[in-house]
C-alpha cells in the first residue's frame, strides 16, 4: 500500500480545524423545529429540524438562556458548529436562542385537537365505561418492547389470573399508524373486555402516529372501552383526548384495570368477619330473651301449681337443656359455613400446594392442551416460574 496513512487524531483534528477555520460558519443564525430537548448538568440537548434535515444541537451552561424552548417549539439560534474530536461527533453549539413561532408538528396537532374536539370526540358523555368485571385485556403495542413486560408484570403481581391478548403493533414510523388502527379493530372481534393502546415516552415526532386522525377515529369507533397508555405523565396525545380513559403510563393502566386479589381476600375476611360477628351477636340476644322468658314462666306457673305437687322444675330444666342444645346447634353449622368459605378463597387454594399453568394466555386444564417441549407458566401463592414440559402422564 503506497498512499499515504494518516492516524484518526490527524483526520479529525483536520476537520475540526476545516470548521474553525471557516469564518462564515461562525455566529450563524438558523431556524427550525425543536425535537428531543432535554437539560443534563446543566447544559442544553435538542435537534432542530424541518422537513427535509435534522441538526443536532447543544447550549452549554456557561450561556444565559432566557428562553428554554419546548417540544415542538420553532426557533432561531445563533452559534458555530463544532467536531468533537474524542467522541467523533459533529454537533452545533448555541449561544443563543428565540422563539420563532409554532412548530409545523405541534401546530398540526392543536388542529386536529380542536377539529375532533368540535365534532364531540372528546365529549365526557360519550365515554364508555369500564366494566365492573375483568377477566381479559386486549394490548395493543410492540411486542419488543418494555412496555408489553411492564403490562404483565404489573397486572399478574395484582391478579395471577389475568389474561392478557398481544395485538404486536408499530408504534413508530411509517406504517404505524395503519398497524395500530388494525390492532384496534382486530381486538374487537375478540373476547376481550378491554383494550389498551399503549407505548413509552418519546418526542412529538415519535408519538406523532398517536396524533392522527386514523388513530383517533379508530378509538372513537371501538365497540369495547379503550385505555390510552402513551408516553410518559406529562405526555399528552390526540390518543388521549379520545379514549375513554387515560393512563398517565402503561403501567398505571395496568393497575387501574386489575383487581389486586389480595385487597379481595382482605375485604371478604373483614366481611365474613362481620357476618359471624352479628350472627353470633343475634343468637346471643335470642339466648338472653328466651332465658328470661323461662325464667317469668317458670316463676308464674310455680306459685299457681305449688299446691299441686306437680315437678314442674324439672320440666322447666328439660326444656331449657333443650333450647341450649338448639342454640349449640345453630353455633355449630356457622362454624361450619365459615370454614367452607374460607376454604373456596382463592388465596387459600394456591397456600394449600395448588397452582395455575398457562400457555400463552390460555390456562392448562387437561394434558391434551399441552404438548412435550412446550413452555409453560406456573403460578403459586407468591410467584410464577416457568417450566418446559419434558413427560406426559396419565392418571390411574
Amino acid at each position: 500500500m503506497n498512499e499515504n496513512v494518516i492516524s484518526v487524531s490527524q483526520i479529525s483534528n483536520y476537520i475540526k480545524q476545516i470548521f474553525a477555520s471557516e469564518e462564515l460558519l461562525h455566529n450563524v443564525l438558523i431556524y427550525g423545529e425543536v425535537s428531543d430537548f432535554k437539560i443534563s448538568k446543566g447544559n442544553l440537548y435538542f435537534s432542530l429540524k424541518d422537513s427535509d434535515a435534522l441538526l443536532n444541537c447543544v447550549g452549554f451552561g456557561e450561556y444565559n438562556f432566557g428562553y428554554l424552548p419546548k417540544e415542538g417549539d420553532m426557533v432561531i439560534v445563533r452559534g458555530s458548529p463544532n467536531y468533537y474530536t474524542k467522541g467523533g461527533r459533529f454537533s452545533f453549539v448555541v449561544s443563543e436562542i428565540q422563539a420563532y413561532g409554532i412548530g409545523v408538528l405541534y401546530q398540526k396537532f392543536l388542529e386536529l385537537k380542536n377539529k375532533l374536539e368540535k365534532e364531540g370526540l372528546f365529549d365526557k358523555d360519550k365515554k364508555k365505561p369500564l366494566p365492573k368485571v375483568i377477566k381479559k385485556i386486549g394490548v395493543v403495542t410492540s411486542a419488543t418492547g418494555a412496555v408489553l413486560q411492564d403490562i404483565k408484570d404489573v397486572s399478574w403481581r395484582r391478579n395471577p389470573m389475568l389474561n392478557i391478548l398481544l395485538y404486536p403493533a408499530q408504534v413508530q414510523g411509517v406504517g404505524a399508524v395503519e398497524s395500530i388502527v388494525k390492532g384496534i379493530y382486530a381486538l374487537n372481534d375478540t373476547d376481550v373486555d378491554v383494550i389498551v393502546v399503549a407505548r413509552g415516552g418519546g418526542s412529538l415526532e415519535d408519538l406523532s402516529c398517536f396524533n392522527d386522525e386514523l388513530v383517533a377515529r379508530a378509538i372513537y369507533n371501538s365497540n369495547k372501552p379503550v385505555v390510552s397508555a402513551v408516553g410518559h405523565e406529562t405526555d399528552f396525545t390526540i390518543a388521549d383526548f379520545v379514549a375513554d380513559v387515560r393512563a398517565p403510563t402503561p403501567s398505571a393502566a395496568a393497575e387501574i384495570l386489575s383487581v389486586d386479589t389480595a385487597q379481595v381476600v382482605a375485604r371478604m375476611r373483614v366481611a365474613l368477619n362481620k357476618i359471624t360477628s352479628l350472627t353470633f351477636n343475634k343468637m346471643s340476644d335470642s339466648e338472653e330473651e328466651l332465658q328470661d322468658f323461662c325464667e317469668n314462666l317458670q316463676d308464674a306457673f310455680a306459685g299457681y301449681l305449688k299446691d299441686k305437687k306437680i315437678p314442674l322444675r324439672e320440666s322447666l330444666i328439660k326444656l331449657n337443656s333443650s333450647i341450649l342444645n338448639y342454640s349449640k346447634d345453630k353455633h355449630q353449622k356457622v362454624e361450619l359455613l365459615q370454614n367452607k368459605i374460607q376454604s373456596r378463597n382463592p388465596g387459600e387454594v394456591l397456600k394449600m400446594g395448588y397452582a395455575v399453568v398457562e400457555s400463552g394466555n390460555a390456562r392448562i386444564l387437561s394434558l391434551r392442551d399441552v404438548n412435550i417441549d412446550d413452555n409453560v407458566r406456573v403460578v403459586l401463592k407468591d410467584g410464577a416460574f416457568k417450566a418446559k414440559i419434558e413427560s406426559k402422564e396419565k392418571l390411574k
